[in-house]
C-alpha cells in the first residue's frame, strides 16, 4: 500500500525520509507510525542505502507531537497500545544498522522530540523549539522520552524539561547536549546531507557494527561493553570490507566497500 504521510527519496546511498502532514504540523498518528515503521524496515533491508535522514515537511515543524485529536478518543487499553506502537518504531530506529540523522526544522515536541532522540545525530535549525508538553495534557511522554532524554542529558535536566512541559530553543538544546549542532534553517538540509554522504563513503559493515557497539554497550557495564566491542571488532576481520579497507590504505588508493 502506498504511503500517504511518508515521503522517501534515495540518492547516492542516502535515504531522505520526510514526515509529510504539514497541515497537522506533521503530527504522529497510528497511520503515520505504521507507514514510518514500514519505510524504515524496507530501508534497513536495502543494500543500496547506507544512511537515513529523517525530517518533517515544511518550515514550521519537524514533528509537533503525537496527534492529540486521535489520542483524545482513546481509552486506557488504546493509549497503552499507541505507546507500544510508538516505542516499537523508536527502538527499531535505534537498532537499525544504518545511522539515522534527524534534521529538526521548527517544532520537535512530544512524540517529535522522541523521534529525534531515537536518531543517532540531531541537527537543529536556528528556529527549532524542543520540549515535552505531555504533562500539560495530563499524560507523560510515551514513546521512550522519559528514558532516552534522561540517558542523554542526565536525570536532573530531563526532569526539569519533562515536569515543566516547557519548550527550549535550539541554542539551549545545544548547550544541554540534546542536539549536536544548530544551523540556519536554509542550511539544515545541506548540513544533514553532507554528514550522510561522509558516512556513506565508509564501510557500511563497520559503521553498522560501531552503532551496534555504542547502542548495546550503553546498557552494559563498562567491562562487558569492552568485551562486546572486542567481539565485534574480531568479527569484522572475517569480512571483505576489512580486507579491502586495509589493502586500500597500504596501496594508497580509495577503498571500494561492498558491505560484505
Amino acid at each position: 500500500m502506498e504511503n500517504q504521510n511518508i515521503l522517501c527519496e534515495i540518492a547516492e546511498g542516502v535515504a531522505t525520509v520526510t514526515v509529510n502532514r504539514p497541515g497537522s504540523l506533521n503530527a504522529l498518528n497510528s497511520q503515520v507510525l505504521g507507514e514510518l515503521e514500514c519505510t524504515l524496515y524496507k530501508l534497513e533491508q536495502d543494500a543500496g542505502v547506507s544512511v537515513v535522514i529523517l525530517t518533517g515537511a515544511g518550515e514550521k515543524a519537524f514533528v509537533a507531537g503525537a496527534d492529540i485529536k486521535e489520542m483524545a478518543e482513546m481509552n486506557s487499553f488504546e493509549g497503552h497500545r499507541f505507546a507500544l506502537q510508538g516505542q516499537r518504531v523508536m527502538l527499531f530506529m535505534e537498532k537499525m544498522t544504518k545511522p539515522v540523522i534527524a534534521a529538526v526544522n521548527g517544532y520537535a515536541l512530544g512524540g517529535g522530540l522522541e523521534l529525534a532522540l531515537a536518531c543517532d545525530v540531531i541537527y537543529a535549525s536556528d528556529n527549532a523549539k524542543l520540549g515535552f508538553p505531555e504533562v500539560t495534557l495530563g499524560i507523560i511522554p510515551g514513546f521512550g522520552g522519559t528514558q532516552n532524554l534522561a540517558r542523554l542529558i542526565g536525570p536532573n535536566r530531563a526532569k526539569e524539561l519533562i515536569y515543566s512541559g516547557r519548550m527550549i530553543n535550539a541554542q539551549k538544546a545545544l548547550a544541554w547536549g540534546v542536539v549536536n549542532e544548530v544551523v540556519a534553517q536554509a542550511e539544515l538540509a545541506a548540513k544533514a546531507l553532507d554528514l550522510a554522504r561522509e558516512i556513506a563513503k565508509n564501510g557500511s559493515l563497520g559503521v553498522g557494527y560501531a552503532k551496534n557497539a555504542i547502542v548495546n554497550g550503553l546498557n552494559m557495564t563498562k567491562e562487558d561493553g569492552f568485551r562486546y566491542e572486542s567481539s565485534l571488532f574480531g568479527v569484522l576481520f572475517a569480512t571483505a570490507d576489512q580486507k579491502e579497507g586495509m589493502s586500500a590504505f597500504v596501496e594508497k588508493r580509495k577503498a571500494q566497500f561492498q558491505g560484505k
